[in-house]
């Protein structure tokens, strides 16, 4: 189709505006029409809109609602007169009572259960000899009632002296019971129409008071429940509408509607505590699967409710918060309260929270590494660094520090710590590992000393450790910093301390986010004795964090909520009191602000002699440990490994004044010129040593080329 082009000219008031260049119009032919949409999906989209629309949903639920009220309220009504009539209701509390081993109580209500039935029977028994009774009541009634009406009769004649007046009050009694009768006669027509709808009436009301439809039917100010008293009956209920069909069948087949499952309900800190009996068929992780649902049928929120698993077989222990109780902050540190507190790194415990039940949560910090992981600002510095401010409290603790976020989280602690280097690059790293490799050098220098020598602890803490193992940086020998191999030199440096610093008081702590085999390798994590958890995003995080036994055994971080569970723990340690049968706990941390962590520092370095800090590792010079053995030999033929020893000391006290036959020997293995025994003593060959420096320096000048 050819365009069709038409010319337009722009006009204005003034002449000299006027633009004679043609404008050029496209005009584009007209779309055809759009296919009209066909009547049975336009009504088929109404009927859906219509039926989805929110009023249609909420009048759907009042149909419901109360509908279910009138049906329910019936049943209660039903209920409540049998228990009134039959000893139903004595029974089910002798149950109960046996069941919760209360034998006094259930002694008590079978006593009254005789009494009921005894009175029953004599009420029998009198229904026996009442309709003869009452015909002969009626007759000697009738009969009085009708002398006294006639005597009556007898006195009005006599004061009127008519005689017909005698039989006035008998007849006007009359009168009035034809009234009554007619009374009768007139209402009994309504009263049987509306008498049902008034029955029903009652019935919904009954029904309505008990909120006898399902949850989702009630209304929104009901259904929330908040802040709903757990009782017995309401814990029974929520497992026994939990999903699991097998429990639910168990519930309804015992005689005390599940009330020998429970244990008792004790108050626990801001909640309840209950252990629950799951009866034969239902296993302990199909409880804990469901805690939105358990936690939602007792009307609390997800995080309002912790399961855990104790030791007696099949019983899940149910800790149920106050409706909103874990959302209130708890009271400050004891460290910012009694500036008088100082620490016991043996015998004491650092004051660190308070856990579900209110009660002061108290870690030991004895030879014992720390790991602590979560999301991202879920208070992991705050949590790791109130651990290191009251151990700082104890003046025989040193530290070396390396926090690789570098904001000043840790500043306060300059003075204080032997070593605190801040920053996140990866010469941050660098320095770091180092720093971490000389506390190696260090334990295996207490290793080596004396027994029976002791040694004060050193403490060697990195906060964000995941940079580390992240770090892609690599040495002049192309080992590594970062990563999770055998040249990997921060990863092997923490091994070497998680496997033997513990018995010489060399302890690694670490504070790394969001877990993965990546950033926080498995030897590494499972190289903690402490390991604790804020909010994380996965089940298989929480594993990471904590192990497999304390997330099988009710550990769940993953289901903390990041954000509103802000300094909220859940830890596996001996270190820290755990209820009997639990794996782990949960703590609510102490809050401490850069502030207070500045003044109890400076309690802390009040307490020292002063500590200079470095921020750097100083390199001390290279020295060639072969050439330098090489030289003390000299030109003898072979001398004994002390006199290297003695010769090394003196010729460079700082490399060589520690050094022990171990130190000498490896360095001799490794260049293959190893000492050997000569007339009895141990000695080191001339020849040797001097062949492995040419072997060295060939094989450097052959890499080179």
């Amino acid at each position: 189709m050819s365009e069709n082009v038409v010319h337009l000219h722009k006009h204005t008031d003034t002449p000299a505006a006027v633009d004679t260049a043609p404008t050029v119009l496209t005009v584009v032919p007209d779309a055809p029409p759009a296919r009209p949409v066909p009547l049975w999906v336009r009504s088929g989209r109404a009927v859906r809109t219509a039926v989805t629309h929110e009023r249609t949903r909420s009048a759907g639920r009042a149909v419901v609602r109360h509908g279910l009220y009138t049906f329910n309220g019936g049943r209660i009504a039903a209920r409540r007169a049998w228990d009134g009539r039959t000893g139903s209701r004595y029974e089910r509390m002798i149950r109960a009572a046996e069941a919760a081993g209360n034998l006094e109580a259930a002694e008590e209500w079978e006593e009254r259960l005789q009494r009921f039935r005894a009175a029953r029977h004599h009420r029998r028994m009198d229904l026996l000899h009442s309709p003869v009774d009452a015909a002969k009541g009626v007759a000697v009634g009738a009969g009085m009632s009708v002398g006294v009406l006639v005597a009556l009769g007898v006195v009005l004649a006599i004061s009127t002296g008519q005689a017909a007046d005698v039989v006035t009050p008998l007849s006007a009694t009359i009168d009035f019971i034809a009234l009554l009768i007619r009374i009768v006669q007139i209402v009994w027509g309504p009263a049987i129409t509306i008498g049902p709808f008034l029955a029903l009436l009652a019935l919904w009301s009954v029904g309505r008071k008990q909120h006898a439809a399902p949850q989702w039917a009630l209304p929104a100010n009901v259904r929330s429940g908040e802040g709903e008293p757990i009782t017995p009956s309401i814990v029974v209920k929520a497992l026994r509408d939990l999903g699991v069909p097998a429990l639910a069948r168990a519930i309804k087949e015992m005689g005390d509607a599940g009330a020998s499952m429970l244990g008792p309900i004790t108050i626990a800190g801001c909640g309840v505590e209950v252990d629950v009996t799951l009866p034969s068929g239902v296993s302990t992780n199909e409880v804990q699967n469901k805690r939105r649902k358990l936690a939602e049928n007792l009307t609390r929120h997800e995080h309002e409710v912790f399961i855990t698993i104790p030791q007696a077989a099949r019983t899940v222990r149910l800790w149920i918060a106050d409706s909103g109780a874990l959302d209130e902050p708890i009271g400050p540190s004891p460290l910012v309260t009694d500036e008088t507190m100082t620490a016991d790194y043996k015998k004491g415990k650092a004051p660190w929270g308070q856990d579900l039940r209110g009660d002061a949560a108290a870690l030991s910090l004895y030879q014992r590494h720390l790991l602590i992981t979560g999301l991202s600002n879920q208070g992991k510095t705050v949590a790791l660094r109130s651990l290191a401010l009251w151990l700082s409290l104890d003046k025989s603790v040193q530290f070396l520090m390396g926090d690789l976020k570098g904001v000043g989280d840790w500043a306060m602690f300059d003075g204080l710590a032997t070593t605190l280097i801040q920053g996140p690059t990866d010469e941050h790293v660098i320095q770091v590992t180092e720093m971490v490799e000389s506390a190696v050098d260090e334990m295996n220098r207490r290793i080596q000393a004396p027994p029976g020598t002791t040694f004060p602890p050193l403490i060697v803490l990195i906060d964000e450790a995941q940079v580390a193992f992240m770090c892609p940086a690599k040495d002049e020998d192309k080992r590594p910093y970062g990563g999770s191999k055998a040249n990997s030199r921060y990863f092997m440096a923490v091994r070497k301390i998680h496997n033997q610093g513990r018995a010489v008081n060399v302890l690694m702590w670490q504070g790394t986010q969001d877990p993965t085999n990546e950033n926080l390798p498995k030897l590494v994590r499972e190289g903690a004795h402490t390991r604790a958890s804020l909010a994380l995003g996965t089940e298989s995080q929480a594993r990471m964090a904590l192990g497999d036994k304390a997330v099988d055994g009710g550990a769940a971080p993953n289901l903390l909520r990041p954000g509103l569970d802000r300094g909220t723990l859940v830890v596996a340690s001996d270190g820290i009191t755990i209820p009997a049968g639990q794996s782990s706990i949960t703590v609510r941390t102490h809050y401490i602000d850069d502030d207070a962590a500045t003044a109890i520092t400076d309690r802390a370095k009040a307490l020292r002699d002063g500590v200079t800090t470095l921020h750097a590792i100083e390199h001390k010079e290279e020295r060639d440990p072969l050439a330098d053995i090489a030289a003390v030999i000299g030109d003898a033929t072979r001398v004994r490994t002390k006199d290297v020893l003695a010769r090394l000391a003196t010729r460079n006290p700082d490399a060589y004044g520690e050094w022990s036959f171990i130190d000498l020997k490896r360095v001799l293995d490794d260049a293959g010129a190893e000492p050997y025994k000569s007339d009895g003593v141990m000695v080191v060959s001339r020849d040797r040593v001097a062949r492995a420096l040419a072997n060295r320096d060939t094989e450097g000048s052959a890499s080179a080329e």
